[in-house]
């Protein structure tokens, strides 16, 4: 989909208004955060370093969502309308939803923090991520004698503990924000719902992501689906599609559909991740380009792999942390030779197509026109 020049400067409105709420809510956390010393306030100086600087993805779908919404009729079909709308029609919930999509990106990088810790990651496209920026500082500072005998590996232990305590924080914030929100009652608690729905599933994503990676979990194709669409799909695109169908008072009809329709969406994006991270262009994308498959990270490539004669060529050198480029442009092609791309590409295919269905039959025109210029950015997708 071509972008107007017009919808160029709607977007640039909307990232700087849900810039300038986020500023507002890191920021009064920033400045109590003085009370408690210089550690505490550098961890809040690193998340709005890191926030700030981000795409605003899943802000930017709940904000166009709901001004699509409501600019347009609400649904193809009134006589679809089965249950009473949570916010009347008539009302403008806009700076609330700013508010709410703000806390969406809090949440984002929440998950984001508590991922970098379980994986042990410390860098994030290419640039330290706020644990691997703990770890510079710890390192580079003088050590006092009574540290001397410090254990190995506490440098990394005290970044990864700020890791997982500002990850909890912004949890905290995002509950805060949806609690506060400026909003009839009913609708509030249908929000509040929403964020609860949206952490139990990407927590339950993570679980069966870690437990697959540790062979815990047997690595069936129909589970690896089911982490993708819990860790993935749910936050990034059901949570601002639900939470912009229940601000704008659409039906449930219209919310329902504009879910299934992100989970098909985000099973696809996440799917592309998984081809991106084992064929794609390091260059571009700014990843190890054989990290997954030194982690043995259990993607809908490898459970292909697993089912064709290729796999026991491929199997002793999956999940090898030590293992080099050679032996990975080693596996990589076997992984291609044996359909395994083909296939995911396939995958993804079926996702795209049960997404176009959808377009056709509840969700309003312009809403449609929002998620096809979304799902257009995964044609050439190289990042």
């Amino acid at each position: 989909m071509t972008v107007t020049s017009g919808s160029l400067r709607s977007r640039t409105d909307l990232c700087a208004a849900i810039e300038n709420e986020l500023s507002g809510l890191i920021g009064k956390r920033a400045a109590s955060a003085t009370a408690y010393g210089a550690h505490f306030t550098r961890l809040w100086e690193l998340a709005g370093h890191n926030v700030l600087g981000g795409k605003f993805v899943r802000p930017l779908l709940l904000m166009e969502t709901y001004d699509a919404l409501r600019t347009r009729p609400q649904q193809k079909n009134p006589a679809a309308t089965d249950q009473p709308r949570t916010s009347p029609p008539n009302t403008d919930n806009r700076e609330t939803a700013i508010s709410i999509a703000a806390a969406i990106e809090l949440l984002h990088y929440s998950f984001l923090l508590h991922d970098d810790v379980i994986d042990g990651d410390l860098v994030r496209r290419g640039h330290p991520n706020l644990i691997g920026s703990l770890l510079a500082e710890a390192q580079s500072l003088p050590r006092t004698t009574n540290a001397e005998g410090a254990r190995e590996g506490s440098d990394l232990h005290w970044a990864q503990t700020g890791g997982i305590l500002m990850g909890d924080m912004l949890l905290a914030a995002t509950h805060q924000a949806f609690a506060r929100a400026d909003l009839p009652h009913a609708l509030r608690l249908r929000l509040l719902d929403l964020l609860e729905h949206t952490i139990n599933e990407t927590v339950a994503g993570e679980q069966l992501d870690v437990g697959l990676g540790d062979g815990i979990i047997d690595p069936h194709l129909e589970t690896i689906l089911m982490m993708c669409g819990y860790k993935t799909a749910t936050y990034t695109f059901e949570l601002p599609l639900r939470a912009a169908a229940a601000l704008a008072g659409a039906d449930f009809a219209v919310e329902n559909a504009l879910a299934s329709a992100g989970r098909h969406l985000g099973l696809a994006f996440q799917l592309q991740d998984d081809l991106l991270s084992t064929f794609g262009d390091p260059r571009r994308h700014g990843k190890d380009p054989f990290s997954d498959l030194r982690e043995g990270k259990e993607t809908a490539i490898i459970a292909h792999a697993r089912t064709t004669a290729a796999w026991p060529d491929m199997e002793p050198f999956f999940g090898r942390p030590e293992l080099n480029g050679a032996e990975c442009e080693y596996v990589r092609r076997h992984l291609a030779d044996c359909g395994a791309e083909d296939f995911v590409n396939g995958l993804i295919e079926e996702q795209m197509q049960a997404f176009n269905d959808l377009l056709t039959s509840t969700i309003p025109d312009g809403v449609c026109s929002v998620l096809l210029d979304l799902a257009g950015q995964l044609e050439g997708r190289q990042s």
